[in-house]
């Protein structure tokens, strides 16, 4: 899917099924942080305004996203709690600063990142609702089935603001894609022989 090279297993969403309610928690915490994530770009990054719109609409997009995991949190009778530390989005961070340098703004590695977290968070949706029970809600799975088409314009849209923030270099940002892609699924493959089930990216 999208620039991703490894597969998640489908055993993630058959494990992660039997328990809606951690998967729901772990969700919650993820929209949180992609809406951070994207207003800490525009923080960075305020010069180019184009951007800065662009990433505040990713930013409320999440964070409404967030509001409604935490409407069915409420629903449920869960507790939110503190977030969890997200080993695979720290160690797609640190995978990003390993790679040779190159002449491309720093951003752009950033925006990057942006897109394949959203390209693996839309991966996994999709195989989560090809399992879901007859007994999950349907406005549940219908919720799930939104986020799936919005997280694949999410990735298309933090690539094609790494393009622009790379101007007159563009033509390098798919070969710096396609070697973040690489560290990514060694990251995903690490995190699924440590058994992290139940959550959106582990």
């Amino acid at each position: 899917m999208f620039c991703l090279r490894a597969a998640t297993d489908s055993a993630w969403a058959t494990s992660a099924v039997t328990d809606l309610d951690a998967v729901l928690v772990d969700h919650a915490h993820c929209e949180m942080k992609a809406a951070t994530n994207a207003l800490s770009l525009v923080v960075r990054h305020s010069s180019d305004l184009g951007l800065v719109r662009a990433l505040t609409e990713i930013a409320r997009e999440e964070l409404e996203h967030f509001q409604r995991v935490v409407d069915f949190l409420e629903a449920r009778g869960l507790r939110l709690g503190s977030p969890p530390v997200d080993d695979y989005a720290a160690e797609l961070r640190r995978a990003m600063n390993r790679l040779p340098a190159t002449d491309l703004p720093l951003v752009v590695d950033r925006l990057l990142v942006g897109a394949l977290i959203e390209a693996r968070s839309c991966e996994r949706f999709k195989l989560l609702i090809q399992v879901l029970p007859e007994s999950c809600p349907a406005d549940l799975r219908a919720f799930y089935e939104e986020l799936f088409a919005c997280e694949a314009r999410h990735y298309r849209q933090y690539v094609d603001l790494a393009l622009r923030a790379a101007g007159s270099l563009a033509a390098l940002v798919e070969p710096r894609l396609q070697a973040l892609a690489e560290a990514e699924a060694g990251i995903v493959r690490s995190l699924a022989e440590r058994d992290a089930r139940g959550t959106v990216h582990g």
